[in-house]
């Protein structure tokens, strides 16, 4: 559906009784171009920048429950593109720069806040580290600053920068552009964008299977029915060993694992930016009902529950009030779980498959919603042209057969350390 000021003034004179609905409930055809497996930010994505940068329309996204049932509904909505390898700093900041013209090309409010973005440093060696990553983005084009303590006092008055504190706060690397966006309010933008370019979605349509001509893919079986594909993508984070164990492929260089996020009670202003704790894992912001949103480690075992255990919640919480003492007042209001697919060096797999018409999209770990809109175009570039784009080009699944890894944090193959 359009919005319009004549809309917005019928309905507010009728009670907002009379809105249609913001996407079609879409009945499956038996057949389609392209059919993305999952509904999720990046599946809607997918659809949508099929649709609008290569002119297929005749695409059906299929997602198992709700739209925004995933991870795109369960994350503590950070943006960003603070990299150092340059993989992964050039395509994290096209992503960021569609995210910053994101509500005007959906003509949805995303609510996109580029209150920037700052990692805590903790050691000299650590904003050493923090130096050379900033040079190193710089050098790339993106912005960055290095904080000293008096610049961060100033910042977040807030913040325990004492040197009695637990660990003491020496400094910070800052990128400007960095900031939140509303995670769901992504999910409806894009689903309404890709319905008005005439994409499907298909709610509470789970796959159940994958039909093959030799190798290559005609199509999948759901719990709706049959249908036939040209091309099929399959977006489905936490879920992908599951759903490609179905086509064929039993093991993936991904674990699944389960990230908490937290919510408190509403308060008044408090943290106007985005603060990530170096001491141990802590990413923290301030929404706009006034409540903290945060989160830390993933639980540190194989999961598909969409919930975690109290281990963590301590270790944020005390990570928490280490950094900010007045939180230990605060109340939990509530919390959830996503399902991680945590890929063996910490970077995305974006690529074809070696059954010709597949596609892949997966291995996120906590990158995952803040490369929305990169991830889409890009697999929507790789699935309309049957090759990479140059931003997707290094994220490979044959990567990890030849060594050219994209190890980011320097963790090795221990999935759950990245």
């Amino acid at each position: 559906m359009r919005y319009s000021l004549t809309s917005l003034l019928a309905n507010a004179l009728t009670g907002n009784r009379a809105w249609p609905l913001a996407w079609r409930k879409a009945v499956p055809k038996p057949a389609y171009d392209v059919v993305i497996v999952g509904g999720g930010g990046h599946g809607l994505a997918t659809a949508y920048y099929l649709a609008k940068e290569h002119g297929i329309t005749n695409v059906a996204v299929l997602e198992k429950g709700w739209l925004g049932s995933g991870n795109i509904g369960r994350n503590t909505t950070i943006i960003r593109s603070n990299y150092m390898l340059p993989a992964n700093t050039h395509f994290y900041e096209w992503s960021l720069k569609l995210w910053e013209s994101l509500s005007r090309e959906l003509k949805f409010n995303a609510m996109v806040s580029q209150r920037g973005v700052i990692n805590l440093a903790h050691t000299p060696s650590q904003l050493d580290a923090y130096a050379r990553r900033g040079n190193a983005m710089r050098l790339a084009g993106v912005d960055a600053e290095l904080l000293d303590r008096d610049e961060l006092a100033r910042r977040v008055p807030g913040m325990d920068l004492s040197d009695g504190a637990r660990f003491p706060i020496l400094g910070g690397l800052c990128q400007p552009r960095g900031g939140t966006v509303r995670h769901d309010a992504v999910a409806w933008g894009y689903a309404r964008a890709a319905d008005m370019l005439g994409v499907d979605i298909i709610e509470n349509c789970a796959v159940t299977g994958f039909t093959f001509e030799g190798d290559r893919i005609t199509g999948v079986e759901t719990t709706r029915g049959a249908i036939t594909a040209g091309k099929v993508g399959v977006a489905v984070a936490g879920s992908t060993s599951d759903v490609m164990r179905m086509a064929g492929f039993d093991r993936l260089p991904i674990e699944s694992h389960v990230l908490q996020a937290f919510v408190s009670e509403g308060l008044k202003p408090f943290i106007d930016t985005v603060i990530t704790y170096g001491a141990g894992h802590l990413y923290i912001s301030q929404s706009d009902k006034g409540g903290l949103v945060f989160g830390g480690d993933i639980d540190g075992y194989n999961s598909y529950a969409q919930r975690g255990n109290l281990p963590i919640v301590e270790d944020v919480a005390a990570t928490a009030v280490a950094m900010f003492p007045s939180l230990s007042r605060l109340r939990l209001l509530r919390s959830w779980g996503g399902i991680m697919d945590m890929s063996m060096d910490g970077s995305p797999i974006i690529d074809r498959t070696p059954k010709p018409g597949l596609y892949l999209n997966a291995g996120w770990c906590y990158g995952g919603f803040k490369a929305t809109p990169a991830s889409g175009w890009c697999f929507a570039h790789t699935i309309a042209r049957d090759a990479p784009h140059a931003l997707n080009a290094d994220f490979t699944l044959d990567r990890f057969r030849t060594g050219a890894l994209l190890d980011e944090r320097g963790a090795g193959a221990t999935p759950r350390l990245h």
